[in-house]
């Protein structure tokens, strides 16, 4: 496989090899086999013994007969063989598939027959949901334990290394480690299929109508890996405490591939929880994490936040969604720098980055493009928007998915380009601040209205939990702004006195029509609003 493609900054050394994604890992497991590359609970996971786990899981996928090209579907919790079946796949030629353990059966079931998946790996907890999703649907379906064996800390990296022809290719590090090593294993392994075939296939969020599967190939993640430990400088002596979801790209993408490349360790948590974020920043000391608004907001309001030592973080990331200044605030306050990253599962999702050290000049910014990546801000007219205009954004680079599977055609892919829906404004210093999807700005009597502008101001509210803003039809306007909001528990507001918020802070005319006062809003995985979804019910 060839480099990934170079990056525009720095000149750190290109992280693909020979043995393709895999090298991920195995680059480490010579270079510093006992060093720590993943921790869950009280596992602790050792570069070699992660190798292990990918020799374990590439012979275990072979057995079940899985070839170039074919998929293989989880369903499953954050855990460290999610991360091996990808470079077995990756060994292989064959292609992962990580579901949304929050979608129904009658979700998942299109999503399977939509990317042909023939195997499909499910945790023991989930095993009832993944039946009724599998049902009659001719798909094999494994239990995630039996892909690698048990979590064991009983063999040594110095162990794993030592044995027979292992130590000397320890000392050729230009050997195909890959193949050899699985062959120790009773593995015979194809040549992976290069480069440019395809590694994973990751479905867009809160998918509504036909299934849209992002497709990414080896080098692909590898620029986007490279991105990211250009973007925030990672190193070995890194941890990254990842609570989001590794079955989609900010989980898996953001943190949990760079750190990796970086030869770091990623504490995992199987799923998120404040106390538990925050027990684990005491125990592990990491340098960064990765939280979307909503995990934050958890974060600082649960009683232990104050007597927690953050100190050890450089930053924190935050993605899916606009951060709040005042959430912003807290953190900063803390002198933790909430470092933004804006992307969609179709654009790695590196694109753009509001680097740690212009975290504090530029809050509430999403920053700069990443490394390798080139926008472009698109306005209605086709003309390029000037400093302070809206536009659409469109992205090119290394890290952008290959298109949708199955969806060679589709108009948001187009020369090069994605055209992401999302729009945004670039100031003089070229720092990019986004202000929605296009689909969700409100044309309010010939008036352009951005939702994000009212949450924001909503979300400076402290009685406010959580709020959205949408379009409803209106037979005089065409369409007028609609507030959602959920008080926080224990407050009773009223439609007067949220409308009271804006009064002297925008314009008439982008002020709420309406206020619905409602117990929670319908949300993706990843915490985003599914407005479509608001907009049927006020309908």
């Amino acid at each position: 496989m060839a480099d990934s493609p170079a990056c525009d900054e720095g000149s750190a050394p290109p992280l693909a090899s020979s043995a393709g994604l895999a090298a991920l890992v195995s680059r480490w497991a010579l270079a510093t086999p006992d060093a720590t590359a993943l921790h869950l609970q009280d596992h602790a996971i050792s570069y070699a013994q992660l190798w292990q786990r990918v020799n374990a899981a590439t012979a275990h996928l072979l057995a079940q007969g899985v070839t170039a090209g074919e998929r293989v579907a989880w369903l499953g919790f954050n855990h460290p063989d999610l991360i091996a079946l990808l470079m077995a796949c990756a060994r292989i030629g064959a292609i992962a598939v990580p579901l949304n353990l929050r979608l129904a059966a009658a979700e998942l079931r299109p999503l399977l027959q939509h990317a042909g998946a023939r195997w499909l790996f499910a945790d023991e907890p989930l095993w009832a949901l993944a039946r009724a999703a599998t049902a009659d649907a001719g798909l094999a379906l494994l239990p995630t334990a039996a892909l690698c064996g048990a979590l064991k800390e009983d063999e040594s990296a110095a162990s794993f290394l030592s044995r027979g022809p292992a130590k000397e290719r320890a000392e050729k590090p230009g050997e195909k480690l890959a193949e050899k090593q699985a062959e120790e294993q009773g593995a015979d392994v194809p040549p992976h299929a290069g480069s440019a075939a395809p590694v994973l296939i990751v479905y867009t969020s809160g998918t509504t109508g036909s299934p849209k599967g992002a497709v990414y190939t080896q080098a692909q993640l590898l620029a986007n890996a490279a991105a990211g430990r250009l973007a925030f400088e990672l190193t070995a002596a890194d941890r990254s405490l990842m609570p989001l979801p590794l079955f989609h790209v900010g989980g898996l993408n953001i943190q949990t591939l760079p750190v990796l490349g970086a030869g770091g360790c990623v504490v995992l948590q199987a799923r998120f929880d404040a106390a538990t974020w925050l027990a684990d920043m005491a125990r592990h000391r990491p340098s960064l994490s990765l939280l979307t608004p909503t995990m934050m907001r958890a974060v600082t309001e649960h009683p232990l936040w104050l007597q927690t030592d953050v100190s050890s973080l450089r930053f924190v990331n935050a993605g899916s969604s606009a951060v709040p200044l005042s959430m912003i605030s807290a953190w900063h306050g803390r002198g933790v720098p909430v470092s933004q990253v804006y992307g969609a599962t179709e654009s790695g999702p590196l694109s753009l980055v509001l680097r740690p050290r212009d975290a504090q000049a530029h809050p509430g910014s999403t920053g700069t493009p990443a490394p390798g990546v080139q926008v472009r801000l698109l306005r209605a007219d086709g003309q390029d928007a000037a400093p302070g205009q809206t536009g659409e954004v469109w992205l090119r680079a290394p890290q952008l998915a290959s298109g949708y599977w199955q969806a060679p055609d589709d108009p948001a892919f187009a020369d090069g380009w994605f055209h992401t829906g999302d729009l945004a404004m670039r100031d003089e210093a070229g720092f990019h601040t986004v202000t929605g999807r296009a689909k969700d700005m409100i044309i309010s009597g010939g008036e352009n209205i951005y939702p994000a502008e009212l949450e924001n101001l909503l979300a400076d509210c402290p009685d406010i939990a959580e709020s959205a803003v949408v379009g409803r039809a209106d037979a005089r306007w065409g369409e007028v702004p609609v507030a959602v909001v959920v008080p926080r528990p224990g407050v009773t507001l009223d439609a007067a006195r949220v409308l009271a918020l804006f009064e002297g802070r925008l314009a008439r005319y982008k002020h709420p029509r309406d206020v619905i006062i409602a117990t929670a809003l319908p949300k993706t995985a990843m915490g985003k609003v599914q407005k479509e979804t608001l907009k049927r019910q006020l309908s």
